[in-house]
């Protein structure tokens, strides 16, 4: 790294990131370089930290405006610290126990669903309990535009 900031290409290196993929991240405001009297990208080193805290979000299933509202929580944008990871944990924590709890049902409830009233059947314990879907008619109906 130049003592005046990483390049584009030297954080792309660094994080396993496409160029398109850090401009694109920039244009969301996940990151902010400087430009050098040249005109050209310059990243600090806190911007690997902030990128993978991005990557690592991602993995999880968290949308890009959901990280960038807990990176903008952080003062001056400054990469988040072990007390701020702490915290944003545990937030992340409790959205991954809901979608957890949510697809163990799923999972559980799976042999004996095809999905939405697809076919109307009477005994869907998701989401067409006592066949209230079929009440509108044949049909995907809640792929149709109907709500469960």
């Amino acid at each position: 790294m130049a003592k005046d900031g990483m390049t584009i290409g030297a954080l792309a290196d660094r994080t396993g990131l496409a160029v398109s993929a850090i401009r694109y991240y920039e244009a969301q405001g996940l990151i902010a370089p400087w430009r050098n009297a040249g005109g050209q990208r310059r990243f600090e080193r806190a911007d690997l930290r902030r990128l993978s805290f991005v990557m690592i979000a991602q993995q999880f299933g968290f949308t890009l405006p959901q990280i960038k509202a807990e990176l903008d929580l952080l003062p001056g944008g400054r990469t988040p610290t072990k007390a701020d990871w702490a915290r944003i944990s545990s937030g992340f924590r409790a959205s991954l126990d809901q979608r957890i709890d949510a697809l163990t049902r799923l999972r559980d409830n799976l042999d004996g669903c095809i999905g939405c009233g697809c076919l109307s059947l009477p005994s869907c314990a998701l989401y067409n309990a006592a066949d209230k879907a079929g009440q509108n008619g044949a049909g995907p109906r809640y792929l149709m535009g109907d709500r469960p």
